[in-house]
Parts: C-alpha cells; sequence; structure tokens
C-alpha cells in the first residue's frame, strides 16, 4: 500500500464503507442470508395462506426468476468490497491478485475493489 497516499487512503476505505452499506440494504430487499452458509439467496414475499391467487402466484415466480441473478451479482460485489476492506487491514490493498503488483490508482478510483490490474482484469 505504499504507493497510495494516507488520504487515499481514508477517502477510498470511506466509499468502499458506503458501498458495503448499500450493498447489504439492496441484499436484504431482494433476498435472504442464508442461516448455515452466509451466503445470500433470491426470495419472493412468499405465498400467504393455502389458496394463493394463480396471478400472484406468477408475480412471484417471475420476482424469484429476477431476485436469483440479482442476488448472485449483488452477493459477489459485496465480497469483493469485503475483502478490499480486509485487504486495508492487512495492509494488501491495491496489490493485483494475480501479478502483485500495483494496481494504478486511476483504477482503484473507479473502482475502490478492484482486486486485480488492468492486464489481469477478468
Amino acid at each position: 500500500m505504499k504507493h497510495i497516499k494516507s488520504e487515499e487512503l481514508v477517502e477510498l476505505r470511506a466509499q468502499l464503507d458506503a458501498e458495503l452499506d448499500a450493498l447489504q440494504e439492496e441484499l436484504a430487499s431482494h433476498g435472504k442470508a442464508a442461516p448455515e452458509s452466509g451466503d445470500w439467496q433470491g426470495t419472493t414475499g412468499g405465498l400467504v395462506g393455502e389458496e394463493a391467487d394463480p396471478n400472484d402466484a406468477a408475480d412471484q415466480m417471475e420476482e424469484l426468476a429476477t431476485n436469483v441473478p440479482l442476488v448472485e451479482e449483488l452477493e459477489k460485489r459485496y465480497k469483493d468490497v469485503a475483502s478490499a476492506l480486509q485487504n486495508m487491514e492487512k495492509g494488501t490493498y491495491g496489490i493485483c491478485e494475480d501479478c502483485e503488483d500495483a494496481i494504478p490508482m486511476d483504477r482503484l478510483r473507479a473502482n475502490p475493489a478492484a482486486r486485480t490490474c488492468i492486464t489481469h482484469s477478468k
């Protein structure tokens, strides 16, 4: 992290903290955390009563079909942001996971949770 000035690091940490909070809210509104794994799963509002209206059931199936991939993407981003914050604590933030070179500040400003340099981005 020697290539990152302390004031830049403070700014990046604030961005990551804010994004982590926003992601937690988004995940909670579209899914639920599985108690055993901590992973998130897409959900619907749930059918109420034994004889649900077929239109309501169809709407909820559509909502589930939308929420599952959305929650997967949100969870992936959440893990990237959480990992970046952990790397800050360990002193390894801003280092490419593939080549171990410093990730340029321009890339970190654009994506504070970047795990790799541009050369190794996926």
